[in-house]
């Protein structure tokens, strides 16, 4: 096994123990238990617990950028798009949630010392990314304060996962809605429009 599918396998199991202790709770003894490694042969890979949380937290935000950059580049008219790119952030949430209801707050706590940073790059590469697909069919300084508008409704989306199903249909929903109240000629949309 190479050592980057060895770090892998250290942050595989660190989500495995937040998820089920929490990150307070979990210690470098159980990811190496979970990892089926040695604690010596974990920090090889880890400075320490700290450092397992934000590369694991890293990770799981890089993958849901590089999901929603592909649904913004998909084919499709804008407000499809948006909401595209909107449901991969909404999809790490309720990923989080479903894997962790007694923990996702602690480990998606925008607050956290251990995150914060690392949530606010990425809500600022989210607003950009929806501000350039948004930038298609909008001036630039409108784009961004549509995109602003976009986010803070997404979040708001987030307050409530009890149907599993309702966040993304209510995202759908609004993005249309918002979309096709810019008043947009059909061209300018793309695709068939908002539904």
């Amino acid at each position: 096994m190479s050592d980057s599918e060895k770090a892998e396998l250290v942050l595989d199991a660190a989500y495995a123990c937040f998820t089920r202790h929490g990150v307070r709770r979990t210690t470098m003894d159980d990811i190496a238990r979970q990892a089926g490694m040695s604690r010596p042969a974990v920090y090889q890979h880890v400075r320490n617990k700290e450092d397992a949380f934000r590369r694991l937290a890293s990770r799981l935000l890089d993958r849901s950028l590089a999901d929603a950059r592909s649904a913004a580049q998909a084919p499709g008219g804008l407000a499809d798009r948006l909401a595209a790119a909107l449901e991969a952030k909404l999809a790490l949430v309720q990923g989080l949630w479903r894997d962790s209801p007694a923990h996702a707050a602690e480990l998606l706590g925008v607050d956290s010392r251990l995150s914060a940073d690392l949530i606010a790059s990425y809500d600022t590469a989210m607003r950009g990314l929806l501000a350039d697909t948004a930038g298609t069919a909008l001036p630039r300084g409108e784009a961004e304060e549509f995109a602003g508008l976009l986010l803070a409704f997404a979040r708001g989306v987030e307050g409530d996962l009890s149907d599993p199903g309702a966040p993304v249909r209510l995202l759908r929903r609004g993005v249309a809605l918002l979309v096709a109240g810019l008043g947009l000629p059909a061209e300018a949309v793309g695709g068939p429009g908002p539904a």
